[in-house]
């Protein structure tokens, strides 16, 4: 973070992944959840990295930590939903973020589509989606993907990652 208002900071110098994880932890960024239906059962990752591509094909980006796990179950599945989340699914973000917490139960608002894949009916937005890239970077892989159609829900307050954290973002009237 800055200096206080008024104040002058001292610039920190870092370098390599520690420069990455510390400018990208003071980066707001949307958040989504992917989900995937593969043989051994539902899988979904809390994910900061999506982001809109181009309209012709409509495709969307986004990147997973690892092959496995979950991510594996993603970038092994036909079809994979995007859910857009609002500030009302902070709860349900974390614990799609943190390994071993409880997912894809009747509480959290579960659904299974015509094409299998897990929906969360109450989500803004849920892209469904197919890989067109992919591409390794060291232990990560980015995703190039194509939107196949969109189930779209009501829209609330959004919300950010920001420093390890789910933020509610609040209204701004612009005519103030």
């Amino acid at each position: 973070m800055g200096a206080p208002h008024g104040e002058t900071s001292v610039p920190v110098e870092f370098s390599g992944a520690e420069a990455l994880k510390r400018a990208f932890r003071e980066h707001p960024a949307g958040v989504a959840l992917i989900t995937a239906q593969t043989e051994d059962g539902p899988v979904g990752l809390t994910a900061s990295s999506v982001a809109s591509v181009g309209i012709d094909p409509p495709t969307l980006a986004f990147s997973v930590t690892r092959a496995t796990g979950s991510a594996g179950g993603i970038l092994g599945a036909d079809s994979y939903l995007v859910h857009l989340l609002d500030a009302r699914h902070a709860d349900l973000a974390l614990s799609f973020a943190v390994s071993g917490a409880e997912r894809f139960t009747a509480e959290q608002g579960w659904e299974q589509l015509d094409t299998g894949e897990p929906f969360l009916p109450d989500s803004r937005v849920a892209l469904r989606c197919r890989t067109l890239h992919s591409l390794g970077v060291g232990s990560s892989v980015i995703v190039v993907a194509e939107v196949l159609g969109a189930h779209f829900g009501a829209s609330e307050t959004p919300m950010v990652y920001h420093d390890r954290r789910f933020i509610p973002l609040p209204a701004v009237d612009p005519t103030r």
